[in-house]
């Protein structure tokens, strides 16, 4: 009989523990069951003061485990090249405040006016760290991109109106869900964390 494992993923956001927990299932099976941190009784806000995406998944990640279960997390945002990687790990509050989507796309394209280099990325670091002291686990995602010189689609949220794909001639707020799911720097990250995960624990020996 396979092993199950209860995982808490550092986040309230119901939405996002199903959009995981769906992609867990289908990079894994059904052997993952996901839990929010309300759920375990973790309450009051994780301090990310990490200065890489991956130290912030980790900060977060470390905090789920303190359930006693696996704690996962994950951390994502933009960097820009010719911004030295900015907005980064800032990128949810790149003009002050937090998930001002509008303001952050503005000051974007403030400080792009007149540069030729436009290139960027969407990067995401997605953390397991176990309760006991072994090895965490790490795995990173990203997907390459243009940002335009104005929003273009409605969908999406955050920075994916600017944010070109040119392989699908489409922004990211341009995308079905579909489209998107199968190229995210988010999915890419879980698939690499699946196989890894599966590694590690001899998983990948039970399928």
């Amino acid at each position: 009989m396979m092993k199950k494992y209860t995982m808490v993923l550092a986040s309230r956001n119901k939405g996002k523990l199903r959009e995981l927990q769906a992609l867990l299932t289908e990079c894994l099976g059904d052997v993952i069951e996901l839990r929010s941190l309300d759920e375990v009784g973790i309450f009051g806000e994780i301090e990310e003061n990490g200065a890489t995406f991956a130290e912030n998944a980790l900060i977060k990640a470390r905090a789920a485990a303190a359930s006693g279960y696996i704690g996962l997390a994950d951390d994502s945002g933009l960097a820009v090249s010719a911004l030295d990687g900015a907005p980064g790990v800032y990128s949810a509050r790149f003009a002050g405040e937090h998930g001002n989507d509008a303001a952050n796309n503005a000051l974007l394209l403030e400080k792009l006016v007149g540069v030729e280099d436009r290139s960027a990325a969407f990067v995401c670091a997605f953390a397991c760290v176990f309760p006991d002291e072994r090895e965490p686990i790490v795995a990173e995602g990203r997907v390459e991109g243009v940002i335009l010189e104005a929003p273009r689609g409605e969908g999406g949220f955050g920075y994916d109106p600017l944010f070109y794909y040119p392989a699908f001639e489409k922004t990211f707020a341009e995308l079905s869900a579909d489209e998107k799911n199968k190229i995210s720097h988010r999915g890419e990250a879980v698939e690499r964390f699946a196989q890894l995960f599966a590694r590690q624990t001899g998983l990948e020996n039970d399928r």
